[in-house]
């Protein structure tokens, strides 16, 4: 898929090298079509990482989607360089009156903390609010999937007894709805959280429907109000080496962090982690694109 982006984007350079088509402002403006609208609220501290991983991950349909990153007036990280955001990124308060096809609202370090302690989670109720009326599809990502299930729908995140970290095993069940279409019956996803949310709050609210789920991982995917909102858990979007920087660098800092589950061949963290997620990964943001957002906004947003 063309992927729209600011010229001079560093994500876009990476990118060009995996030969993924990204299309800069230039360009696009040539092509007489609208482009999807999807805004991305990276709430990740190594932003320039995620954008890569989510900018890959929209890269697998004929749609040309053009991306606006958003980060938070309220809390302002200190691992992205200030002027890489004031270049590449927008807030909430910026684009508030525009309405998007698609948001994505990411993951974020914060999930053992309460929400309301979170510095930023009164704007992120506020843009998860404007979602619903601004947006046609909003896909939320592990600790966002979190957030949202709790603002939405009232749903606690529950504590792990300890760090779900690796490669887990998940199942398919609902085959017919479009988010898993072309998903096997067995598939693999990353996960790397600490919380998690209880099966049964799930199964008694009629407005959310579980498609996929593992043995050891829990839920993983979930379809709120027929699509409005969809929850992902996990981080189907890592790249080959996440789970690997991450781990070393926690035990480079000395904390008590076990090696990721059926990710280093031979339970060896010196060999090359096998790539074992990618095409669900693909075909679950490709279906989302798709079926929740290209075939459900109108053409004149």
């Amino acid at each position: 898929m063309p992927i729209k982006v600011q010229s001079n984007l560093p994500a876009k350079k990476v990118l060009e090298d995996e030969n993924i088509f990204i299309m800069d402002e230039t360009r696009a403006m040539m092509q007489d079509i609208r482009p999807l609208r999807i805004a991305i609220l990276n709430l990740m501290p190594l932003k320039e990482d995620t954008e890569v991983h989510l900018l890959r991950s929209l890269s697998n349909t004929p749609l040309q989607v053009d991306v606006t990153f958003l980060t938070t007036e309220s809390y302002v990280g200190k691992n992205t360089a200030t002027n890489h955001l004031d270049q590449f990124y927008l807030t909430h308060n910026q684009i508030k009156d525009k309405k998007f096809d698609g948001l994505i609202i990411t993951g974020a370090p914060v999930e053992q903390m309460d929400f309301k302690d979170v510095a930023y989670w009164e704007e992120l109720k506020t843009i998860m609010d404007w979602s619903q009326t601004n947006v046609t599809s909003t896909l939320h990502i592990c600790w966002g999937a979190q957030a949202g299930l709790y603002h939405h729908y009232g749903i606690r995140k529950i504590d792990l007894e300890e760090k779900l970290f690796g490669i887990y095993e998940h199942r398919v069940l609902h085959r017919r709805i479009p988010l898993v279409r072309g998903f096997d019956d067995v598939f693999y996803a990353p996960h790397s959280r600490y919380t998690s949310v209880s099966k049964e709050d799930i199964l008694n609210n009629k407005d959310l429907l579980i498609l996929a789920e593992s043995e050891k991982a829990g839920i993983f995917a979930l379809l709120g109000d027929n699509g409005k909102n969809v929850f992902v858990f996990g981080h189907p979007e890592y790249d080959r080496v996440s789970l690997d920087k991450e781990y070393k660098r926690d035990k480079g800092k000395g904390l008590d962090i076990q090696m990721p589950v059926n990710y280093y061949p031979d339970n060896n963290e010196e060999s090359k982690p096998l790539l074992t997620w990618r095409s669900h990964s693909n075909s679950l943001y490709t279906n989302w694109l798709n079926y929740y957002v290209y075939q459900v906004t109108p053409y004149e947003l």
